[in-house]
């Protein structure tokens, strides 16, 4: 199969060793002076190897390799001890990698092996899953915040964050909040956000993967899409439909739609 991996320049590297320690999965040994990947098995091609390397002899290419296989994997990672293991878990899970999480976690269920549990925030207190309280009950004209949440960003979001519980859904392209100005009165009023733009975010389908994870972990209420008017946007409504039908949920999506003039508009509902 063709897939992501990582390549290795052997005239750049110089055997320092440096990518071993951030690659738990085993896909690295140096070997004759030189770092090798000795495993397509092992290599999931996220690349965390990648910003550790001091020469610049790591990439990320495309071609043909074997698929990874997340249990052997674990396998690997296991005897390494704890903090190897949530290391490995928050790697995959930084990267949106879902389904290879719950394999790993399945994988050390099965071995009577404790699932490290998980510190947030993870360095970083940007990502720190916030609820938050409306400044003013709900927001009016005099500028205050509906915002009920932090992070926004669907790219920062924990999928087990408690606020999704019951939650009535916003899933808005980053523009619309810029374009339309009623966007805390009107959109985001008593609802959860999320932020991206389907055209310039790359890697998509982990947004998509992502937004089935909340759909599949919480009970959703109901799904507005809000996207601006240009074709481009249209994204944004197809990968929350993605999103629930790899979830396997049917949810009522709203979607509306903002002009650059700022109006905006209801298309029709539709159950997915």
């Amino acid at each position: 199969m063709k897939r992501k991996i990582i390549e290795i320049d052997r005239e750049k590297c110089n055997g320092c060793g440096l990518c071993i320690p951030n690659c738990p999965e085993g896909a690295l040994q140096v070997i004759d002076g030189k770092a090798r990947l000795v495993s397509d098995l092992f290599c999931d091609g996220l690349g965390a190897c990648i910003g550790n390397c001091p020469r610049g002899a790591i990439r990320t290419v495309e071609r043909e390799a074997e698929p990874y296989d997340e249990r052997r994997v674990m396998a690997n990672v296991a005897p390494q001890g704890a903090n190897t293991i949530a290391a490995h878990l928050k790697h995959l899970k930084s990267h949106g990698e879902f389904k290879l999480y719950e394999q790993a976690v399945a994988w050390l269920n099965e071995h009577d092996i404790p699932v490290p549990e998980e510190k947030l925030p993870c360095g970083c207190p940007g990502t720190l899953a916030r609820k938050l309280s409306p400044r003013s009950g709900e927001a009016a004209g005099g500028g205050a915040s509906a915002l009920r949440q932090w992070p926004v960003q669907l790219k920062l979001v924990n999928p087990d964050a408690e606020y999704f519980d019951g939650a009535d859904l916003l899933v808005s392209a980053d523009c619309v909040a810029y374009a339309h100005g009623a966007f805390h009165r009107d959109l985001l009023n008593g609802r959860i956000l999320l932020i991206f733009c389907p055209k310039l975010d790359s890697d998509i389908d982990r947004y998509v993967e992502k937004l089935a994870e909340i759909f599949r972990r919480h009970d959703i209420k109901s799904v507005t899409v809000a996207r601006m008017e240009v074709p481009c946007c249209g994204g944004t409504v197809a990968i929350v439909r993605e999103a629930l039908a790899r979830a396997g949920r049917e949810l009522p999506v709203q979607v509306v739609v903002v002009g650059a003039d700022g109006g905006a508009r209801d298309e029709e509902s539709r159950q997915h």
